[in-house]
């Protein structure tokens, strides 16, 4: 839009126009008048020159210089060198007086808002087309757009037809202010590539305004309807994206982002050079601090100081695509700036789950890394962490498809959409694949650790450009996710030897075809009966050796060193109860059970001092990575809870079965005779006087005791024979055929199949309903009690085979009938207690417990 004068377009102009000499001066001398402005500001710019080289400046003339005012708009807006102070700066004081309309022809009105229009649609305030009069820039959000108004001395039917144009420098303005605030490095790639589109898009509109300035000083049949015909179809496309832009400044307020950002980063330097010369400038530290203020932060805040950025911008595109499917333009529009704006989420998404590496700068992706959670805490304790933990969908989602929004790192929603913020949400096309997305870099990420090169294979098409719209791209998502779960598959069970692993653990723990932990509580008799706290664990850990190298044969001797001896803080079935009364099941989802394990034994009591060691001991199983993805803590965890039920079970049958050895030995099978005044007549409760034998009542007593000792013997065996052989042994075999035969297909499948194995098998030995573990408890707790007082009764047996051989009255007789009372009564009351308990669970939900019921109807209840 270089200026021009009239002199030199006249003799153009006489060979087209048409006009004659009179008419054509009247219009270039109206033209040239409004112009004088232009030529007065270029006299004020070369007098300030003037002024500058003399040094005039600085002396006292000191006038304010509007170029100065104009020039921060200059940088942004080059084209406000065409126009004077007052109009580049619109809260200028003493604008320039705007010259009434009226009364010029409507030609020169044309004329005149032409050439206004021409810098209005660049953003640019003219003379008749201002801003309103309590417009203020620093006031106004710049992301909404510049408004404009029409001076009211313009024709009516001009204003119409220009108060229609003037959208489009609202829509510019704003889709300008926002491709500059949007550009930020803190708003990450996907709002660099949609700038970049929309920046793209923008051109074509300068081109066109381009085109319009060359017809405006070219032609003199330009006409306001002519710019109007030209400028209408852009209308619509601007108007789009401004909607747009519109919806994605509306959900966040960067400003605050931005200031803070801009802020600390002074600060930074400082911090790092003191954490340095602290010794605190390691990674893993300031990972673990920045995830915990990232935490905190959104703890605090929740959404509102997270700019939408990543997955929600395709979001938000998305749902205008899918709203606007009915407008070609619109379609067509934001399908172009969804393919550009998913590029760099592609190409994330692509180098993810083809190499394992997750390169998210500005934290886009859906996928997010616990950077203090490496390998390196695996080596101390094989927890399951580095699975579950070091790689993670954003929305909080696990593999089992739940999203857990209330675990920390998790950004709550956004109030007005109630859309996750920032990559946390997950583009909608992608919602069906995440899963797939995660679990292709996790393995590949865990075969890398292991020492493994990434396959080639996996690297097909890599060049191959795509798109979230392209079905190419959820196929090489699905190709990559079999891919790596094969090769980690493959590597577990044939590199890492999980099936022998895994019998090894079902021997030592499960007791299954084992003879050692017989040889263990032989040798180690002493031992477990101290209390927890002062049984020495470094010699039952050698006891345990050497029980081993007796047992252990062929591929179980290949793993026995892995096998460890420790003590528990809290007895079993107090934890059982405490654990199926606070999460109503053991493991489960969130892992409750796991972590009141671990709180367990922080537990600073004197519960560990008052429990034997018998109670306390369990095994522990040491693994390596990447076995112990599948044999985790967890897993071991329900392993130790079976070994321990096993164990007391064991303990209490060796215990009865010593009992039973005592009792055929001793007073307990002499024969009693009948002397001379054996026979006497005690004194009943009543006072009446009843027949009694001494002989006959000692070997009722005797008889009593055998039965109740075979009872509880034959009780102890059928729960174990039960657990072992009737619950432990089919499911192992149901697991290790599948093993074996190849069914398990991917590694999710391997884990969810080895955990239900275990539920599988706690829930059957009646170690999951809080009324089955108290029954069996107290029953156990009994038998354990009762066997404790085989020496006391084999005492009160020679004592009154004593008092039988001498005339002295038997007077422990009442006491021996009064303990052996109570213990009949308790393992009764008990017993049908636990048997009605299993009846009912068998027929209703516990269908595999109908077996014990049978078993445990062949133990007669005397009445």
């Amino acid at each position: 839009m270089d200026s021009y004068t009239p002199g030199t377009r006249i003799h153009h102009r006489k060979k087209n126009l048409g006009l004659s000499t009179k008419e054509y001066i009247k219009v270039t001398g109206t033209i040239a008048s409004v112009r004088k402005g232009r030529q007065y500001e270029e006299e004020i710019d070369q007098e300030f020159v003037h002024d500058v080289e003399t040094g005039r400046l600085h002396k006292g003339k000191g006038r304010e210089e509007p170029s100065f005012i104009a020039e921060a708009s200059f940088v942004k807006a080059p084209l406000n060198s065409r126009v004077g102070p007052s109009a580049a700066v619109p809260n200028a004081k003493g604008k320039a007086k705007q010259e009434s309309l009226d009364r010029l022809p409507l030609e020169i009105q044309e004329s005149l808002v032409l050439e206004d229009l021409l810098f209005v649609l660049t953003g640019i305030e003219g003379t008749y087309i201002t801003y309103p009069n309590d417009y203020s820039i620093e006031d106004e959000d710049p992301l909404h757009g510049m408004r404009f108004v029409v001076t009211p001395s313009l024709d009516p039917s001009l204003r119409d037809l220009v108060e229609r144009i003037l959208p489009l420098a609202t829509y510019y303005t704003g889709i300008t202010s926002f491709i500059e605030a949007r550009s930020h490095l803190d708003f990450g790639l996907v709002n660099h590539a949609l700038c970049a589109a929309i920046r793209e898009m923008l051109k074509d509109y300068q081109t066109l305004l381009a085109q319009l300035e060359h017809a405006f000083n070219s032609s003199p049949q330009f006409t306001l309807q002519k710019l109007w015909y030209y400028v209408h179809p852009t209308l619509h496309t601007l108007s789009l994206l401004y909607m747009l832009t519109s919806e994605l400044a509306s959900a966040d307020d960067p400003s605050g982002d931005e200031s803070a950002s801009g802020s600390s980063s002074a600060s930074d330097a400082e911090d790092d050079a003191r954490n340095e010369a602290l010794g605190l400038g390691g990674a893993k530290l300031k990972a673990v601090l920045n995830e915990i203020n990232k935490n905190s932060q959104l703890g605090m805040n929740g959404a509102s100081n997270i700019p939408v950025k990543g997955g929600e911008v395709l979001a938000i595109l998305h749902e205008r695509l899918q709203n606007m499917s009915g407008d070609p333009a619109a379609k067509q529009l934001y399908g172009v700036l969804m393919q550009a704006a998913g590029k760099p989420y592609v190409e994330m998404v692509r180098l993810w789950i083809r190499t394992g590496k997750l390169i998210d700068p500005y934290e886009e992706l859906c996928v997010k890394e616990s950077k203090f959670i490496d390998r390196g805490t695996l080596e101390v304790d094989y927890t399951d962490e580095y699975w579950e933990r070091r790689y993670t969908l954003r929305d909080g989602a696990t593999v089992g498809g739940s999203s857990k929004r209330h675990q920390a790192g998790v950004p709550a929603p956004r109030t007005p959409g109630g859309r996750l913020p920032g990559g946390a949400c997950i583009p909608p096309m992608l919602e069906r694949w995440k899963q797939k997305m995660l679990l292709a870099g996790k393995y590949l990420n865990v075969i890398q650790e292991c020492g493994i090169e990434i396959s080639k294979d996996s690297n097909q098409s890599g060049d191959e450009e795509l798109s979230m719209e392209d079905d190419k791209f959820y196929k090489v998502i699905d190709d990559a996710y079999t891919h790596a779960n094969r090769t980690l598959l493959r590597l577990l069970l044939r590199d890492q030897q999980l099936i022998p692993r895994l019998r090894s653990l079902k021997r030592y723990f499960f007791m299954s075809q084992s003879s050692f932990l017989t040889h263990l509580l032989d040798l180690a008799g002493s031992e477990m009966r101290k209390s927890s706290k002062s049984a020495s664990i470094v010699k039952l850990q050698s006891l345990l050796d050497l029980a081993l190298n007796t047992d252990a044969q062929g591929e179980d001797a290949m793993f026995r060193d892995d096998v460890k001896v420790t003590m528990a803080t809290s007895g079993l079935y107090d934890w059982l109860l405490k654990v199926l009364k606070v999460s109503g099941a053991i493991g489960g989802e969130d892992g409750e059970a796991a972590n009141l394990y671990e709180e367990s034994k922080k537990d600073k009591t004197d519960k560990k001092s008052q429990m034997l060691a018998i109670d306390a001991l369990t095994l522990d199983y040491n693994v390596k990575f990447p076995l112990s993805l599948v044999i985790s803590r967890k897993t071991i965890l329900r392993y130790q809870l079976i070994f321990r039920f096993l164990l007391h079970l064991k303990h209490v049958e060796q215990s009865l079965a010593n009992m039973w050895s005592d009792h055929k030995t001793g007073p307990w099978r002499t024969l009693t005779r009948r002397t001379p005044g054996s026979a006497s007549r005690p004194a009943t409760p009543g006072g009446a006087d009843a027949p009694f034998d001494w002989h006959v009542d000692f070997e009722n007593w005797r008889r009593r005791v055998f039965l109740l000792r075979a009872r509880m013997l034959a009780f102890v065996q059928q729960i174990l024979a039960f657990a072992t052989f009737e619950v432990l042994e089919p499911n192992w075999r149901k697991l290790e055929g599948k093993l074996e035969a190849g069914k398990v297909e991917t590694v999710d499948q391997l884990l969810r199949d080895h955990v239900d194995f275990l539920d599988t098998c706690l829930k059957e030995c009646m170690l999951t309903s809080s009324k089955l573990v108290t029954a069996t408890s107290r029953l156990i707790v009994t038998c354990s009690t009762f066997s404790l007082y085989a020496a006391s009764f084999t005492k009160e047996a020679k004592q009154a085979l004593a008092c039988a051989e001498s005339p002295e009255r038997d007077t422990a007789r009442a006491k021996r009938w009064d303990t052996l009372g109570k213990f009949e009564t308790h393992f009764n009351h008990w017993f049908k207690v636990h048997l009605n308990c299993v009846q009912f669970y068998a027929s209703s939900e516990n269908v595999s417990l109908l077996p014990l019921v049978v078993r445990l109807n062949s133990i007669k209840v005397p009445t």
